[in-house]
């Protein structure tokens, strides 16, 4: 699978106002996951890693704290995952996942930016099917051949396994995130994973000249600027 899962747009919160919305998405993010798998991230492994990578982003613990407090509530708001679909420059394809509290506001907001940057928002399924959904970990380490298999001893399908510089890369189904991330916790004990998520990972990338490549760094600026916008994918090279 190469790294093009590098290839997604990171949040940058250079400014005040950046960094608010950085805290403001992974608030959202770790109280959905906090209310939907349990308050403790000793036993939530989904909410764990949301925290983990608060904390890298410099998310401060009052504000990880104040959305796991929220979650305890039997109230609160309803937020679901909504991803849309489209293309950008030079038939760049790209998706975007949201959690929002209001689906029609949300649709609304992420087709004025893909119109704004003369982008085309696609239907649901235009092109997800050319993404792989990939739980990836990136963590220090020396051997892939030992990680893999101590992960097909604890059983878990592994889709690619790389390593470069020291460190190794795994990528499995999405659908396997939890078991393989557990077992590397158990052969390796506590591990500071750089990487520990579930992407979209192109199939094929494409390449982009500086034009194109501001035209799709304008759409995903004016993606990330919403709130409910929580990632961002694309298959630029």
């Amino acid at each position: 699978m190469g790294r093009a899962y590098q290839n997604r747009k990171e949040s940058m919160a250079k400014t005040s106002d950046q960094k608010a919305r950085v805290y403001s998405k992974y608030a959202r993010e770790i109280y959905v996951s906090a209310k939907s798998g349990g308050l403790d991230p000793a036993g939530n492994l989904a909410l764990r890693s949301i925290i983990d990578r608060a904390k890298k982003d410099q998310v401060p613990t009052h504000v990880i704290d104040k959305a796991i407090d929220k979650a305890k509530g039997t109230g609160g708001e309803d937020f679901a995952l909504a991803r849309y679909e489209g293309f950008g420059p030079n038939g760049t394809m790209v998706i975007v996942d949201c959690l929002t509290d209001n689906p029609n506001r949300t649709f609304g907001d992420v087709r004025q930016c893909f119109n704004k940057a003369k982008c085309k928002l696609g239907n649901t399924g235009s092109v997800s099917h050319l993404f792989d959904h990939c739980a990836i970990f990136v963590f220090s380490h020396s051997d892939e051949e030992a990680v893999l298999e101590a992960l097909m001893m604890a059983d878990v399908d592994v889709s690619d396994i790389e390593s470069e510089d020291g460190k190794v890369t795994v990528f499995t189904p999405q659908t396997e995130y939890f078991k393989a991330r557990q077992a590397l916790i158990d052969e390796y004990g506590e591990t500071d994973f750089e990487v520990d998520e579930i992407q979209f990972v192109p199939q094929l990338t494409t390449p982009l000249n500086d034009e194109d490549q501001a035209v799709l760094d304008n759409l995903i600026d004016l993606l990330d600027y919403l709130e409910d916008v929580q990632k961002i994918y694309h298959s630029a090279a």
